[in-house]
């Protein structure tokens, strides 16, 4: 298990060879890979190299290297095929497979404020008891208080960008961030640091007990309890089920010299990575697997990801000095993510919010020239060097629509160094979400115009998922829950509908995506979960918590 003090030690955590570039903390295609394709007519091929997405390798997983965005999902994406049925009528959303989700935004929010106290959440509300709030979001739905932290104090870039977004009548607020931007004291008594903006967050675990990691809000405790046990190093193979199938006993796991055990237990939680939550199930034959030509079946169903687009903005006489920076501080404009705009006149469902959130200044990557710079030689240098201070840049993350077509399963061809199945991800970007992409990049064009720049270039989202440029590591659904087994892998407390004893919690949970890092709401469903088991279940144990 890596520990703050010595795996991510002040003297050499900031190494961007070694985290940034070689990408020390992520899972190499050598231990598990995937293969990938866009479509059912294609073969899909393994990845070699992880690009698009990043899954985290060790103890915490992706919680050890992300930026820290964490948003709250809204009631209408809870209840999305219901709220946009109501709205415009089903016709609009025609080719997506919207489902909902089984809860509402009303029961989510006690679970998303007791994972934002427990990470000590930099923000500021919009929406207290039905109350706006100046200087938050206006568009999020009512919560019970403010954030745990205020929030982080802006640097030059978001400022500028709010300044322009107020400018065109859009309403900017603090990006929530997990980046503490005060010393906190976490309910079960962890204290955290104030970020310092080393710039040093994506991709890297941080030394300054500053970013809500497991390592700084959770492990401390759990490693001095008695009846704890963390045992690393191991990777588990499968989830064994009784002689009836319909309870599961244990799971199989491996250590590093590949030898097998068996761990028995009257109850599993599967908290793996979103994508080998699905895998496992299908490896250990837990659930129908999901058909695409049908559209019966629910392992693997609704897999989807994050329609992003960016804008680089280019000036002469500014300093932005982006190496004062961390992974989620930043200004946000939600106006046209979701549904807080009247979707009437336009030709798509969903939105994204548009994010200034300048994470680094790091000097291998960090590297913006304008269009038509030589790729190397004096001329680029000359650009890099003007370009280096004086670039700003943001983008959009836009909502992920399920498709009949898009779906995880295993793969017929491919295995891994164990012999089992690779997940097969068959994935496109929806022309739906295309559609809302544009529109939303459009907004991001007017925005770079209110800004005065010398030169503006935006990157758009075009057909044809690549897996080789990285985009984004939020992927989520393929073991969705909802309210009826038939469309849905568990149901509403993530409780597995066909396995009891069996609980699945992460991302896998999502039955769609919105314009939103995912991160809050996994930590949410794992608080809803985890008050469902101790509350619940647990007087009854092997029950169905909902009825079939």
């Amino acid at each position: 298990m890596a520990r703050t003090a010595t795996d991510f030690n002040i003297g050499y955590v900031q190494d961007e060879l070694r985290y940034g570039i070689r990408r020390d903390l992520f899972l190499q295609p050598r231990v598990e890979a995937m293969t990938m394709r866009n479509n059912l007519s294609q073969t899909a091929l393994p990845m070699r190299d992880y690009g698009s997405f990043l899954p985290g390798n060790g103890v915490g997983g992706a919680g050890v290297h992300w930026n820290g965005h964490t948003w709250r999902f809204w009631d209408s994406d809870f209840g999305i095929k219901s709220h946009l049925t109501g709205r415009y009528g089903a016709s609009k959303f025609d080719g997506l497979q919207l489902q909902d989700w089984g809860v509402t935004g009303e029961e989510m929010e006690p679970f998303y404020d007791k994972f934002e106290y427990l990470a000590g959440i930099s923000g500021k509300a919009g929406n207290i008891k039905g109350q706006i709030q100046n200087g938050g979001n206006p568009f999020e739905d009512p919560r019970a208080r403010d954030y745990p932290l205020p929030p982080m104090q802006m640097s030059y870039a978001p400022s500028l960008f709010a300044e322009a977004a107020r400018k065109l009548g859009y309403h900017p607020f603090p990006t929530p961030s997990a980046n503490l931007s005060k010393a906190y004291i976490n309910p079960l008594g962890i204290a955290m640091g104030e970020c310092t903006l080393c710039g040093f967050c994506e991709r890297f675990g941080c030394a300054n007990y500053s970013k809500a990691s497991a390592q700084t809000t959770i492990l401390p405790v759990l490693m001095k309890k008695r009846n704890f046990e963390l045992r690393t190093d191991s990777e588990v193979l499968r989830i064994d089920l009784d002689g009836s199938g319909k309870m599961a006993k244990g799971v199989t796991y491996v250590d590093t010299s590949d030898e097998e055990f068996f761990q028995p237990a009257d109850m599993v939680l599967l908290c793996a990575y979103g994508l080998h939550n699905v895998r496992l199930m299908l490896l250990s034959g837990i659930g129908k697997p999901y058909d695409p030509n049908s559209g019966e079946g629910v392992v693997g169903r609704n897999y989807c990801y994050q329609t992003n687009a960016g804008m680089q903005v280019f000036f002469d006489d500014k300093n932005f000095n982006p190496f004062i920076a961390s992974g989620a501080l930043g200004q946000t404009v939600d106006d046209f993510n979701g549904d807080a705009f009247d979707h009437g006149f336009v030709d798509f469902v969903g939105g994204a919010g548009i994010n200034c959130i300048p994470t680094n200044g790091r000097p291998i990557a960090m590297r913006p020239v304008p269009p038509g710079t030589p790729r190397w030689g004096s001329k680029w240098k000359a650009a890099t060097t003007q370009a280096y201070k004086s670039t700003m840049t943001y983008s959009s993350q836009g909502s992920s629509y399920p498709t009949q077509g898009n779906y995880l399963d295993l793969d017929p061809t491919y295995k891994d160094r164990l012999g089992r199945p690779l997940l097969r991800i068959t994935f496109d970007f929806p022309d739906n979400d295309l559609k809302m992409s544009n529109y939303v990049s459009d907004r991001m064009e007017d925005i770079a115009k209110t800004l005065g720049a010398r030169q503006y270039n935006g990157a758009r989202r075009k057909k044809g998922w690549d897996s080789v440029p990285y985009q984004s590591t939020h992927n989520t659904g393929g073991a969705i829950m909802g309210a009826d087994p038939k469309t849905s892998a568990v149901n509403r407390y993530l409780q597995n509908w066909d396995v009891p004893n069996l609980f699945v919690i992460g991302a896998s949970a999502f039955a769609h995506n919105a314009g939103k890092n995912p991160t809050g709401t996994v930590g949410a469903l794992a608080f809803v979960a985890a008050d469902a088991i101790r509350n619940t279940y647990l007087r009854n144990p092997g029950a169905p918590l909902v009825s079939a």
